[in-house]
């Protein structure tokens, strides 16, 4: 079976040689896996097409294992995200984001354009990369089917008031006649409700005009984190051990996994 459709690659693994199979999601048909014969040839038509964060349209056969690349046209590298390692880092999130969260072959239009969207707006960013991954992880928890119920207690239905925390297992606010019933709770103040709710609705390329401290955004991105973790049944990311790693040690990246930044 042939067939088209739009993909950006997630994942790449040597096989044998000259080869790679892939891990790319793809508009039309979701997280598959892919085989591009040869691409590691020097000559290789399909360099620029099996590379990380790579959008292309693609012209698949569908074997019995794998799907099998023909051809790839290239909409965009997003090349600049291998530029800079603040973007190669949060850009990995986002794939990891994604492999982790989407099944195999269950097409997710919203989130493959989310995706899309997402890897143009970080490959032109220069600072302000935290106020981005978490309006991003924001939308991609709402996408996935889990937007965070903001308005009123997730368990009771009574109106957002002064006082609440927010749910990891509900997914929303609570409000305090129902803490003690609710153990897996997070606190969040009237600041980081706000700039959640901000976050939530504003457009990725429309964040620069906000004005979020850092210390509520790192205690946002705490309770999102184990909240998406939570709704895909995963125990970590790796991409976020590692930028934990690379601040604990004096790396380079600073100022979204740590207070300091």
């Amino acid at each position: 079976m042939y067939t088209k459709t739009e993909g950006i690659v997630i994942k790449e693994l040597r096989f044998k040689e000259t080869s790679k199979i892939l891990t790319i999601f793809t508009k039309k048909h979701g997280k598959i896996h892919a085989m591009a014969r040869g691409a590691y040839r020097p000559k290789s038509k399909l360099i620029a097409n099996t590379q990380p964060f790579s959008y292309n349209d693609y012209y698949l056969f569908k074997g019995r294992n794998f799907y099998y690349i023909n051809q790839g046209d290239i909409i965009d590298s997003f090349y600049p995200i291998r530029e800079n390692i603040h973007r190669m880092m949060y850009g990995s999130y986002l794939l990891e984001l994604v492999d982790l969260s989407i099944l195999e072959e269950e097409e997710n239009e919203k989130v493959f354009l989310l995706l899309a969207k997402g890897l143009n707006v970080l490959s032109k960013l220069k600072d302000d990369y935290q106020k981005f991954v978490l309006s991003y992880e924001l939308k991609f928890i709402s996408f996935l089917g889990y937007k965070p119920s903001l308005e009123e207690c997730a368990i009771c239905g009574r109106k957002r008031g002064s006082s609440f925390k927010f749910s990891i297992d509900k997914g929303g606010i609570i409000c305090p006649s129902c803490f003690t019933i609710e153990p897996y709770c997070e606190n969040m103040d009237i600041s980081m409700y706000k700039a959640m709710k901000t976050l939530l609705y504003t457009s990725l390329d429309k964040l620069s005009s906000i004005k979020i401290p850092k210390d509520t955004m790192f205690k946002l991105h705490e309770i999102m984190a184990k909240y998406i973790l939570n709704k895909i049944e995963r125990n970590q990311f790796n991409s976020l051990n590692i930028l934990n790693s690379m601040n604990n040690n004096g790396g380079e990246l600073n100022g979204y996994f740590s207070r300091k930044g």
